[in-house]
């Protein structure tokens, strides 16, 4: 893979944010609750979060000082029209690791004019780095991967996603989890993580993956990845992803339509 100036950056700050994330691991992490509403505690954040998105900010700004950031926690008013953008995910899948679950990441995407151009996505309780840049393919620690070869649903593994609402959004995505199982698939599964399932089905180990409501630093790097994999993703009802909360749809491409059919029927509609 010929790796731009942005991929090596993309790079280096998922590296550099996953060395902050494991650190805090093996210290200690104290969870917060973000809403404090309710008595709530399933939307957590910590000062892991805060200091991987510092960290990542700060290299992204000392490389290319003109450009813009949009991340999840200190930077979530950024325009998304801006030239330059770079998407961040200091901490995907907190809620693994506020359990001590290996299965987290750091997500890191470079966008220019709107097109995805680079995206790292690294899990560092594995040393996983998933690399994607645009018209070059995408790497799992540096090997070449590709999306499945499976035909039809009734033989593929899908993978889904719950956003943080459990009311109408919970029982939406139940009820297309139900109705993949009448469609006879090998199984369903909930690895808490949106990056890094987006990437599986890159590297075919998920045939196809949904959620509802993902968030562009979820999915902006991910995104890239299962494109430059051979893959297909839109929104769960067939458009291009916009880059704000939208509802996401991500296979091999060769079940996108049939798992689609589901997907759009059941989607959340806010009602």
């Amino acid at each position: 893979m010929n790796v731009s100036v942005e991929l090596q950056t993309a790079v280096d700050a998922a590296h550099a944010a996953g060395h902050v994330l494991q650190r805090y691991l093996e210290d200690g992490v104290v969870m917060r609750d973000k809403s404090a509403a309710g008595g709530k505690t399933y939307d957590l954040v910590s000062d892991a979060d805060i200091e991987s998105e510092q960290v990542i900010a700060e290299m992204i700004l000392q490389r290319h000082p003109s450009h813009a950031i949009l991340g999840e926690e200190a930077y979530q008013d950024t325009a998304t029209d801006s030239e330059h953008l770079w998407i961040i995910d200091p901490l995907d899948g907190t809620n693994n690791y506020a359990h001590g679950i290996p299965h987290f990441a750091v997500s890191v995407a470079y966008y220019r004019a709107g097109r995805p151009l680079a995206g790292a996505v690294y899990n560092p309780a594995r040393d996983d780095l998933y690399v994607a840049g645009c018209d070059q393919g995408a790497t799992l620690n540096g090997q070449s991967v590709q999306v499945s070869g499976i035909q039809r649903m009734a033989q593929s593994m899908i993978g889904c996603g719950f956003y943080y609402d459990r009311g109408a959004m919970m029982r939406s995505t139940l009820a297309a989890v139900e109705q993949c199982f009448a469609a006879d698939i090998h199984g369903i599964r909930r690895f808490g993580t949106a990056s890094l399932d987006l990437c599986m089905v890159g590297c075919g180990q998920l045939d196809g993956f949904f959620e509802y409501k993902l968030s562009p630093w979820d999915f902006a790097a991910g995104a890239l990845f299962v494109a430059e994999a051979g893959g297909r993703i839109t929104t769960t009802d067939g458009l291009d992803l916009p880059l704000v909360a939208t509802p996401v749809l991500a296979t091999n491409g060769h079940i996108h339509d049939e798992l689609m059919a589901i997907t759009s029927k059941h989607q959340f509609n806010g009602n």
